[in-house]
């Protein structure tokens, strides 16, 4: 939980770009911290919003691994060049967005990144912010070998069309999900709006699965973000601490 530190205890961590197998078995950068120690750690993958593979990716991957997680955030957006994050995150729209088996292969190499490292105890969960949000959950649909999803705001888990990036609606694929799973989202927030965030909670329930909603009023979009308006305080804190107390149940 959040500041329940014990003031005797070594802390340390080890964060660098490091080059992992992406889709395809491409070379792709990613962000990697881990604590300093041998471990065992579980493993978390952590998929980058729509502004990009930036600093606060970073930042949460580092929180993360405060709290005893290997956490690896690959470059999803590699492809599209490289420059500054709004620079590449801008060339991707352009484009029509990250393919979604683009993003799935880069989950599994990152699956298997982890899970090879002698730090690992072996579990590895998937959390994303945003389009990350909704790359989550198609990874708990898609991928095989992941513990726990978190799933953050997952705006077009309902999905009214398809396009040739994003070919299927994740909420299709609901009873492919392959572990436990959470999900925070913002009363305020119009995608997901609160009717789809109903769709989404109706479909797991209707196929079986092991989930939990978390819904904060007074809060919209990217909640966690404290560098924009949407920043919510005590939901972010509250929700932070849900997610990581469910990685720790999941994969510890």
């Amino acid at each position: 939980m959040w500041n329940d530190l014990q003031t005797d205890h070594y802390e340390g961590m080890l964060a660098e770009t490091v080059t992992m197998r992406g889709q395809g078995d491409t070379p792709i950068h990613a962000y990697l911290s881990r604590p300093l120690g041998p471990g065992p750690y579980p493993g978390i993958i952590l998929i980058s919003h729509m502004p990009g593979w930036d600093e606060l990716n970073r930042e949460v991957a580092r929180r993360f691994t405060q709290h005893g997680f290997v956490t690896l955030c690959p470059n999803i957006y590699q492809r599209f060049g490289e420059g500054t994050p709004d620079e590449i995150a801008g060339k991707a729209r352009e484009a029509g967005m990250v393919p979604d088996a683009t993003v799935m292969g880069d989950v599994e190499g990152a699956l298997d990144y982890l899970k090879s490292m002698p730090q690992s105890n072996g579990k590895v969960g998937v959390i994303g912010m945003c389009s990350g949000g909704r790359h989550a959950f198609l990874a708990g649909c898609q991928v095989k070998g992941l513990g726990a999803v978190v799933e953050c705001w997952g705006g077009g888990v309902v999905q009214a069309g398809v396009t040739p990036s994003q070919p299927v609606a994740p909420i299709d694929l609901t009873a492919q999900l392959g572990c436990p799973m959470i999900g925070i989202f913002g009363n305020d927030d119009q995608r997901p709006s609160p009717a789809e965030v109903d769709q989404h909670e109706a479909a797991l329930k209707a196929a079986g699965k092991q989930y939990q909603f978390y819904r904060y009023d007074g809060a919209g979009h990217a909640i966690w973000n404290y560098a924009r308006d949407s920043y919510r305080a005590d939901a972010a804190m509250d929700s932070w601490n849900k997610a990581l107390a469910f990685f720790e149940t999941q994969l510890a």
